[in-house]
């Protein structure tokens, strides 16, 4: 199933069908324990159990435990932050303009950790096939970002624009995933300078300057 055949699960305002209220249940439910214990590792029972349902109340919203991480992955990834995070960045030069576009991408993830470790789950268990279809339509709306830095003060090399927004969200999560993995077995003060040098390298590389 295509991730936005689905309706995402949103809000539960008062004025919710309990339909509406029972489907956001169990899709806040089945976040957490997909979260917790990886996609096969939850059961629909427990998902249910935790949403205060029986068992077959889930099968009235998906058909599948699939169709449940479809939708999971449709509210909880963190492009819908990421997106405004990058249009928003502010600086007048395009260095300055990516620092703070890194900078508030990383304030996202800071502040929804388990999103990432969502996300791990999608690649690992099943092989990024929903991603790839949600990022599809959410990498024009990042190219609100590539604008910004053509209209920014500097000289950028002849790189086609989405290359450019690509490397920077590459370098992104590269950098997010290799602190994950690997983080704890670096110096102290090269985890302080990570994401400074992460950046560093996605504006100027690891060359030196030619005389």
């Amino acid at each position: 199933m295509d991730i936005y055949d689905l309706q995402p699960a949103g809000p539960t305002p008062a004025a919710a069908t309990k339909g509406e209220r029972s489907r956001a249940r169990i899709v806040d439910a089945a976040f957490r324990l997909f979260v917790e214990q990886g996609f096969h590792g939850a059961s629909m029972r427990q998902i249910a159990r935790h949403a205060d349902l029986a068992l077959a109340g889930i099968y009235n919203h998906f058909a599948s435990k699939e169709d449940l991480f479809v939708a999971v992955l449709d509210r909880h990834n963190p492009y819908a932050e990421i997106v405004p995070a990058l249009r928003s960045a502010r600086g007048a030069a395009a260095e300055d303009l990516v620092r703070d576009a890194a900078e508030r991408m990383l304030a996202v993830f800071e502040r929804r950790p388990d999103s990432l470790h969502l996300m791990f789950i999608e690649v690992v268990e099943f092989g990024g096939r929903h991603l790839q279809q949600l990022f599809r339509n959410t990498f024009p709306q990042m190219m609100g970002f590539a604008q910004l830095l053509t209209q920014s003060r500097g000289t950028l090399r002849p790189i086609p624009l989405p290359t450019v927004v690509r490397a920077l969200l590459g370098l992104f999560f590269a950098y997010l995933m290799t602190g994950w993995l690997i983080g704890e077995q670096f110096p102290a003060e090269l985890q302080r300078e990570a994401f400074d040098d992460f950046v560093d390298i996605y504006l100027h590389g690891v060359l030196a300057s030619p005389p």
